[in-house]
C-alpha cells in the first residue's frame, strides 16, 4: 500500500484514523472520544523553549503502562552502550561492508556497534551502529529511552511501524525515531543492512544557514512524518527497552502500536537524501564541509555539536585552478563514514557500499594516492559532475571509540594506511 505523510520539519502535526478521535479544545478531556486513553510522551523537559519543545499527545486503546514487568534481556548483544575510558588508537580505520547473516536475524539481534563516545548517562555523545538483517521482527516492539535513532539504510527496504504511524524506508532515504517511541522493523525485501546513529545528546534539528540565507540544504518542507495509524490486535507479545545501556523484555497482551489519533512535534519523520539542495564553490578553493550537514545535535558550547549528519551527494564541481576533492586535513572532530551507493571522490578503492571508516581527533586523512595524482594533474576549465553516489559522515566533538567487536570484525581492513604510503614526494626548492 501507499503510505500517506505530513510534510514540514518540528511542525506541530494533528491526525487521525479515525474521525473525531481527536478531542477538540482540550488534550486531556475527562472522556475521550472512542474510549481511548489520552497520553502525553515528552521528549524533552516541561519547560524547554517553545522552539525547542518535543511533545505529543497520544490517544491510544490502551495506555502505555500497560504491561508485565520488565527483565534483562540478552537478545541484542551486539549493541553497546559501554565505550570504554582507556586510550584510543589514533590510526586511520576502515571496514569492509558486513555481510547478511546466514541464520534467521530480525532488526534488534542484527546491530552491532563499531564505535561511540559518552553515553545515556550523560545525555550527551553517539552510538554509531551497523545493522543487518534477514528477517522481520515478529511478535516483537522495540523503544529506546537512552536516545533518539536515525536509520540510514544501504540495501533493502525497511517498513517502520511505529505508535505514531507507518513509514517505508529505501536507501537514499533516511528516518529518526524519537526517544521513547515504540515500533516494529519489518523487512520489505527479504534482507537488509545498514547503519544506525543513536543520539544521546540533544535532539536533531536542521542546522542554521546563517549567510547562505533562508533556503539551500535540507529544506523543512521535505522531511515527512507519518499520518495516525493504529493496530488493535491481542496476543502473546514482547516489548524490548533500551535503558540506561542495557536490554530488558516485558511481556505484553496487546499491540502496543495502538495510538488512533495524536498532536504534537515528538514524531517519527523522514527524509530522502536525494533532495538536498547542494551548495559549493563557483569561484576557486573546496569550502569546509560543514556545507554539507543534513542535521544537527547542538552541544552546550555554541557552534561545536554533539554530532553532524552530513552526506557527499551528486554535485556539480566548477572550482577553477583547485584540487577539487577533499583535501588532506586533520580535524579537532572525529569522523565516520559510510557509503550507500557508488563511489566517493576521494577514494579510488577499498571504500565500498556497505563499507565504513574512522577518522578520529586529529588523525591525518584525505584523498589516496592515486586520486591525488588524478586531481592534481585534472583539467579544471571544465565543470566535474559526481553521479551516482551518496557518502555520509557522523562528525561528533568528541573522540569515537571504536568497540572491540569492530576491531577484531573480519571487515577491518589492516592495510587501510597502504593507501597513502604512494603519495610522491614533488619538492623542489628550486622550482615555485
Amino acid at each position: 500500500m501507499e503510505l500517506q505523510y505530513q510534510t514540514g520539519f518540528g511542525n506541530e502535526c494533528a491526525t487521525e484514523a479515525l474521525p473525531g478521535a481527536l478531542p477538540l479544545g482540550r488534550n486531556s478531556p475527562q472522556q475521550c472520544p472512542y474510549g481511548l486513553y489520552a497520553e502525553q510522551l515528552s521528549g524533552t523537559a516541561f519547560t524547554a523553549p517553545r522552539v525547542e519543545n518535543r511533545r505529543s499527545w497520544l490517544y491510544r486503546i490502551r495506555p502505555g503502562a500497560q504491561h508485565k514487568p520488565f527483565e534483562a534481556f540478552d537478545g541484542a548483544a551486539g549493541w553497546q552502550s559501554a565505550f570504554g575510558h582507556g586510550p584510543v588508537t589514533p590510526n586511520q580505520l576502515r571496514w569492509s561492508p558486513m555481510p547478511i547473516p546466514a541464520a534467521p536475524t530480525d532488526f534488534l539481534e542484527g546491530v552491532k556497534t563499531w564505535g561511540g563516545n559518552g553515553g545515556p548517562d550523560e545525555q550527551g555523545g553517539v552510538g554509531i551502529h551497523l545493522y543487518a538483517a534477514n528477517r522481520s521482527m515478529q511478535g516483537r516492539y522495540f523503544y529506546n529511552a537512552d536516545g533518539e535513532l536515525m536509520l540510514v539504510p544501504q540495501e533493502g527496504r525497511l517498513r517502520l511501524a511505529t505508535e505514531l504511524g507507518l513509514i517505508d524506508l529505501e536507501p537514499l532515504e533516511i528516518a529518526v525515531i524519537p526517544r521513547g517511541v515504540r515500533f516494529r522493523v519489518e523487512l520489505l525485501d527479504g534482507a537488509a543492512r545498514g547503519y544506525m546513529l543513536e543520539n544521546f545528546g540533544a535532539a536533531l534539528r536542521l542546522p542554521e544557514l546563517g549567510p547562505i540565507g533562508s533556503n539551500c540544504l535540507a529544506n523543512a518542507r521535505d522531511f515527512k512524518t507519518p499520518v495516525a495509524w493504529y493496530e488493535d490486535v491481542d496476543g502473546d507479545f514482547e516489548l524490548i527497552a533500551k535503558f540506561t545501556g542495557g536490554f530488558w523484555r516485558a511481556s505484553i497482551d496487546h499491540s502496543p502500536l495502538n495510538v488512533v489519533a495524536w498532536h504534537g512535534t515528538h514524531a517519527p519523520y523522514k527524509y530522502d537524501l536525494r533532495n538536498f539542495n547542494t551548495i559549493g564553490s563557483i569561484s576557486y578553493d573546496h569550502p569546509d564541509p560543514s556545507i554539507f550537514t543534513v542535521l544537527t545535535a547542538p552541544s552546550d558550547t555554541p557552534g561545536t555539536a554533539n554530532m553532524d549528519f552530513a552526506i557527499f551527494p551528486p554535485r556539480i564541481l566548477a572550482m577553477e585552478n583547485t584540487f577539487r576533492p577533499p583535501w588532506f586535513h586533520r580535524n579537532i572532530a572525529s569522523e565516520f563514514m559510510g557509503l550507500i551507493q557508488g563511489v566517493y571522490d576521494a577514494k579510488a578503492d577499498g571504500f565500498a557500499p556497505g563499507g565504513a571508516s574512522l577518522h578520529n581527533c586529529m588523525s591525518g586523512h584525505g584523498p589516496d594516492a592515486d586520486t591525488f595524482e588524478k586531481a592534481s594533474h585534472a583539467d579544471t576549465s571544465k565543470a566535474h559532475y559526481i553521479r551516482d553516489t551518496m557518502a555520509f559522515m557522523f562528525e561528533t566533538r568528541r573522540v569515537i571509540r571504536p568497540t572491540e567487536q569492530a576491531l577484531a570484525s573480519v571487515e577491518l581492513q589492516g592495510d587501510y594506511y597502504r593507501c597513502w604510503q604512494g603519495i610522491a614526494k614533488h619538492f623542489d626548492p628550486k622550482k615555485a
